[in-house]
């Protein structure tokens, strides 16, 4: 949420009397402050940004500045007033955005010098969470995209605009699942500023996502209703790509897409002051072009960050990632977040890998030369914002001498994919002539260091540049010529930044110097002159360096106008680039980890051998067990029984990522793998409490499982992970048992099923109802200890071995001991003549079962069991049944 200082009606009634009696400066500031509305504005004057009234109390306290006090206002208070040095803005300003605030830059936009007057000044830029372009402020492998969105009644309009790449992408929701595709965008795309109308039903500040936190939801940004008008949106949209219509876009039949992509263009437009030509495109994204991952599943499957570290370390997109370039990382974690449904799409890019695994030389080739590129996308955001320095176009022409040699590799493989991007690759040798024939091959960082411009691009340029060089042998013919014609051998001629240029004497010699020498300064054992020569020397030297400044403004400014102009080849360069990066880093994982390229079909079943999951297998320092898998319509629905600890989560989790990975175009971990296209992966899998929303983990559990089964198909994967286990056991069973017989019989969904469960009695389904299977993962009992083998292998288990779990983690042995017993009387189904089943009985090992007790079962058949199973009770009268079971209770007394 953005923050501001409280305005008192004080306040504002002293600043509008100040307005009056102010000096041209602060009425020229007044002026300028309306316009930056609720930002903070940092007013330049001379080598200071300043602020002052409201904005200085609030940059004080979030800055920690001095405050101090310009003048009086018209009631004769001190007007409160802070600044900070101009070249050291950018890094306020990424404090002052990180706390929640805006700030509008307002520069000096005329030279002081020519001035008639007060100095122009106008607010070059609004500096937002979206807009801040600082490279210490961005993360190099995450976007920073701005999220506008334009509410209907049950329906929805999302843009989503990152200004530092220019990814432009507009969409609509509808229905009854508006809210859990909005959440889904947020989770995927992960917006640093929300912006949306005012006055509106819709209200971020109630906004709540699984799996994000508060703190990680997009800024809220309020703008008038009216900027969300769909006509007027087209008419920007048409003005700022130059086209007549948006059908090239899918876009002229979904005006809440437009009305949503015109709010957030015409934001950045206005906050940037820029047309901003590196946003060349837009893209309409459909629901049936991906794989859809909700923030659950992306939580679950640890697909960005780790649930144990918390941050990108132990994720799969930290085991994936092997690109060479930034633009290449953020495109890995978009093709991961978005897999695809496309079969042929989805092919091009497995046999791009495929070709750049097994061509292992010219991958090496491309890589190295990749590594050694510039951030492409956002050096050319810069530009067309105007804020790139030198160093920028030269990185941006080092970039460039590479692509011809990138081309060159890329020339000799044959993937589809490979040979489009080839071809998309322009080499940009125009752009790369006109940068070479400006700048020096090693330029300063900023444009007043000067040295910028290369010899030959100006006559003028050049000649201020051997009258500037030409100084210090002037200089010294003065310096011989004085010492000759005054007899003074101490006389030296020198420079500050001052006094400019002098002549100094030692006072000894003060009797020689002759009358048209004008004093300048006295110091202690000297005095200083200049003469009219020297005084027109300097100004000719100041002049030039004036004027050479001037000149390398002036040709920089040129050189970045034509960079401009080719902005949308640069761009399509750069995303051919990354692509390339993506893909190649891709078929690196692929050999380094030892994947295997799937085979990705439209029909139902998924098959893979020696399964493994990526990050684990990565992080270990144990061998990781593979395993396999085969569902078909026969056997779509896993019952999974096993100990803790056994491998089941794993097991769950390592085959929604290969299906995963399979879709986005990657190899996979396994043997062998045949993956069938599917449109959702939904997880269940484990537990958290969402107290300060009133959920427990219990509820939390049930509205996942909702979500799930209203949602999936019959092209769905569907992970579960000890459904029910929140609540009572029969509660728990009853429930799991439901769900799983709900999705093996639903006519909508019979979707591929892994359920995972401690409920053994889930295993007698697969006996019951046509397609559900039973696994376990193995283990053996070793001297009371449980050894995992984490194999999984068909058939039910009938243990969970939970006791022994308890004694690995080191409960007290008397514990351990007490719950043997507590389990071997449920085991064993004692119970009391009540039916209650009994836990407290037999504490030691010598004490026998009481006669209100009836033990009716053991773990093996005893003699009273076998001669009760042979009764023929279906022939037997009352009175014989009753006399046998006399007959039985006896013998049980006996």
């Amino acid at each position: 949420m953005v923050v501001m200082a409280n305005k008192s009606s004080g306040s504002k009634s002293a600043r509008s009397q100040m307005t009056n009696s102010a000096t041209p400066a602060m009425r020229q500031y007044h002026e300028i402050r309306r316009q930056a509305q609720d930002a903070i504005l940092f007013f330049r004057m001379g080598d200071f940004y300043e602020m002052f009234f409201e904005d200085a109390l609030t940059a004080s306290r979030a800055l920690d500045l001095t405050l101090t006090s310009r003048q009086k206002d018209a009631t004769g208070t001190a007007i409160p007033m802070c600044g900070i040095p101009y070249h050291a803005a950018d890094a306020y300003i990424g404090r002052l955005i990180q706390k929640g605030y805006k700030v509008a830059v307002c520069d000096q936009v005329e030279d002081a010098k020519q001035a008639k007057g007060i100095v122009k000044r106008e607010i070059v830029r609004v500096v937002t969470p979206s807009t801040y372009m600082h490279q210490a402020y961005l993360e190099e492998k995450e976007a920073s995209y701005l999220m506008a969105v334009a509410p209907a009644k049950e329906a929805m309009g999302i843009s989503l605009v990152d200004l530092s790449t220019g990814d432009f992408l507009t969409t609509e929701l509808r229905g009854d699942i508006l809210k859990q595709r909005f959440d889904e965008i947020v989770s995927t795309y992960r917006p640093r500023e929300l912006l949306y109308p005012s006055g509106g039903s819709f209200n971020p500040e109630v906004l709540t996502i699984d799996g994000i936190s508060k703190d990680e939801l997009p800024r809220p940004t309020t703008r008038e209703s009216w900027r969300f008008d769909k006509e007027s949106g087209r008419e920007l949209l048409l003005k700022h790509f130059g086209v007549l219509s948006l059908d090239g876009y899918g876009l002229e039949d979904q005006p809440l897409a437009i009305a949503a992509a015109g709010a957030a263009l015409q934001y950045l437009k206005e906050t940037q002051r820029s047309a901003l030509p590196h946003i060349s495109m837009i893209r309409y994204l459909e629901e049936a072009d991906y794989l859809i991952l909700d923030s659950i599943t992306q939580k679950n499957l640890e697909l960005t960050r780790s649930l144990t570290e918390g941050g990108r370390e132990g994720s799969v997109i930290a085991v994936l990632d092997r690109t060479s370039t930034p633009m290449g990382a953020r495109l890995l974690k978009n093709w991961l977040l978005r897999p695809l449904l496309d079969r042929n799409l989805i092919g091009e890019r497995l046999d791009s890998v495929e070709e750049l695994a097994f061509k292992t030389i010219l991958r090496a080739k491309l890589r190295d030369t990749m590594s050694s590129l510039i951030d492409l996308e956002r050096v050319l955001s810069r530009i067309t914002l105007g804020e790139a320095g030198p160093r920028d176009f030269a990185g941006l022409g080092v970039c460039l001498t590479r692509v011809p040699t990138i081309r060159g590799h890329m020339s000799e493989f044959r993937a589809t994919l490979l040979s489009n991007l080839h071809g998309r690759m322009d080499p940009l040798k125009d752009v790369l002539d006109q940068i070479e024939g400006t700048l020096v091959s090693e330029p300063p960082a900023n444009l007043k260091d000067g040295g910028i411009i290369r010899l030959g691009v100006s006559t003028e340029l050049d000649d201020l540049r051997k009258l500037r060089s030409s100084g210090k042998e002037t200089l010294a013919n003065i310096e011989t010529r004085e010492r000759q014609r005054t007899g003074i051998s101490s006389l030296r001629v020198r420079f500050n930044r001052v006094f400019g240029y002098y002549i100094e004497v030692t006072k000894s010699k003060l009797s020689r110097v002759p009358d048209e020498y004008i004093r300048k300064q006295t110091l202690v054992g000297s005095e200083r002159f200049i003469t009219p020569e020297l005084k027109e020397y300097e100004e000719k030297i100041l002049n030039a360096e004036e004027r050479i400044l001037e000149i390398e403004s002036t040709l920089f400014e040129q050189l970045n106008n034509r960079v401009i102009r080719q902005a949308t080849r640069i761009r399509s360069t750069a995303e051919a680039i990354s692509t390339l990066d993506v893909l190649s880093g891709l078929a690196e994982t692929a050999t380094q980890m030892n994947y295997t390229k799937p085979r990705v079909h439209e029909n139902f079943e998924l098959e893979f051998r020696d399964g493994r999951h990526p990050v684990i297998e990565a992080y270990s320092t144990e061998p990781f067990v593979p395993n396999d898998l085969s569902l078909d319509k026969e056997h779509f629905l896993v019952i999974l029984t096993g100990p803790n600890m056994g491998g089941k989560s794993t097991y769950l989790r390592q085959t929604a990522l290969i299906v995963l990975l399979a879709q986005m175009g990657s190899f996979v971990p396994a043997s062998e793998a045949k993956v069938p296209i599917v449109d959702r992966i939904f997880t269940r899998v484990g537990a958290s409490d969402n107290l300060f929303r009133g959920r427990s983990t219990f509820m939390v559990e049930m509205q996942e499982t909702a979500h799930i089964l209203n949602h999936a198909t019959h092209k769905s994967l569907i992970l579960l992970d000890e459904i029910g286990r929140g609540t009572s056991t029969y509660d728990g069973l009853s429930i799991a048992w439901a769900v799983a017989e709900h999705i093996a019989s639903h006519s909508r969904l019979g979707s591929k099923t892994i359920f995972a469960t401690h409920y053994h009695e889930l295993t007698d389904l697969a006996s019951e109802i046509q397609g559900v299977t039973n696994h376990h993962v193995s283990a053996r009992e070793w001297h009371e200890d449980i050894v995992f083998l984490r194999k999984v292998v068909k058939g039910g288990s009938d243990r969970s071995y939970g006791i022994q779990v308890g004694r690995l983690a080191g409960l007290p042995k008397q514990l351990i001991k007490r719950a043997q017993t507590i389990l071997s009387n449920l085991e064993g189904t004692v119970f009391d003549l009540e039916g209650r089943p009994r836990l407290s009985i037999i504490r030691g090992s010598n004490q026998k079962i009481g006669s209100r007790q009836l033990r009716l079962f053991g773990k093996s058949e005893d003699r009273i069991a076998a001669e009760l199973r042979k009764l023929d009770l279906d022939n037997m009268s009352p009175l014989e049944a009753l006399q046998a079971l006399t007959e039985l209770r006896k013998k049980l007394e006996d």
